[in-house]
C-alpha cells in the first residue's frame, strides 16, 4: 500500500511548505523512501526549491515541480497569463509515475483545498483522486475554529474522518491559541496537532530532532499510519 499523504491548508502562506519539509527531513531521518512534489507553483519557485534542498537529491527540481508560472496570482490566472492550459489528468499521472517508486509521497497543494489549480481541478480533486490521507496546515489564531470547519467541510465526504489538522503555533501564544485545539476537537475533528514555533530562522533537518518537534510530527505520522490500516483492514 502506497502511503500519500497531501498537504492543504486555510489559506496561502499558513505554512504548507514548512510543515511539508519537516514531514520530509522527519521521514527521511527514519529512512523511509520518500518523494516530495509541489507538482503546481505560482508566483515563483522558492517553495519547491526548498523541498527539493531538505529531499537531498532523491528527486529533480523540475520531477517535484513540473508546472511553475511568473504571476503571483492563482494558478489557473497563472497559467491563462501564459498562454498555457493545466489540467487535471497530466497533473495526477505525473503523481502516479513518482508515487510508484517510493514508500510514502508527500504532495503540497497550492492556496486552499477549493484554490483553482487549473481548468475544473482543485486540490480536492487531487486529494479524491490519489486516494491521500488530507493534512490541514493553519496558523494557530482567533478565528481559525471557523476557518478549518470550513475547510474540512469543504473536503470529499469519504475523507473527512481521515482528514489530519496541523496548528502552526505563533511566537506569542494567546488565549485563543490555548484552547482551540481543545474546541476543534469537542466539534468534531479528531486528529487536530500543534507544531511549535520554530523561530525566524530554522533548518528542517535540526528542528525535527528537538523534542517538542518530534513529538508532534511521531503523533502525526501514527495517526496517519492508523488511518491506512483502517483502510486496509476494510478492503
Amino acid at each position: 500500500m502506497k502511503t500519500t499523504l497531501f498537504i492543504t491548508g486555510t489559506d496561502t502562506g499558513v505554512g504548507k511548505t514548512v510543515l511539508t519539509a519537516l514531514l520530509a527531513a522527519f521521514f527521511r531521518a527514519r529512512g523511509v523512501r520518500l518523494a516530495v512534489l509541489k507538482p503546481i507553483c505560482s508566483g515563483g519557485r522558492q517553495d519547491a526549491r526548498r523541498l527539493h534542498a531538505v529531499l537531498g537529491g532523491a528527486l529533480t527540481l523540475d520531477e517535484i515541480n513540473p508546472w511553475h508560472f511568473r504571476a503571483p496570482v492563482a494558478p489557473v490566472l497563472a497559467a491563462q497569463r501564459e498562454r498555457k492550459v493545466l489540467r487535471l489528468r497530466p497533473v495526477l499521472e505525473h503523481i502516479l509515475w513518482v508515487r510508484r517508486r517510493f514508500e510514502v509521497t508527500l504532495v503540497e497543494g497550492a492556496g486552499g483545498v477549493l484554490s483553482p489549480l487549473g481548468v475544473d481541478f482543485n486540490s480536492r480533486d487531487l486529494i479524491r483522486s490519489l486516494g491521500a490521507v488530507p493534512i490541514i496546515v493553519a496558523p494557530n489564531r482567533l478565528g481559525v475554529v471557523n476557518q478549518l470547519l470550513l475547510t474540512v467541510e469543504a473536503l470529499p465526504a469519504g475523507w473527512r474522518a481521515k482528514a489530519q489538522v496541523v496548528l502552526m503555533m505563533p511566537p506569542k501564544p494567546d488565549t485563543a491559541t490555548a484552547t482551540n485545539r481543545g474546541l476543534l476537537k469537542q466539534l468534531g475533528i479528531r486528529n487536530v496537532w500543534q507544531v511549535p514555533w520554530l523561530g525566524a530562522a530554522y533548518r528542517a533537518g535540526q528542528v525535527v530532532q528537538t523534542p517538542r518537534v518530534s513529538r508532534a510530527l511521531s503523533a502525526l505520522a501514527e495517526s496517519v499510519a492508523v488511518v491506512f490500516r483502517d483502510c486496509d483492514a476494510k478492503k
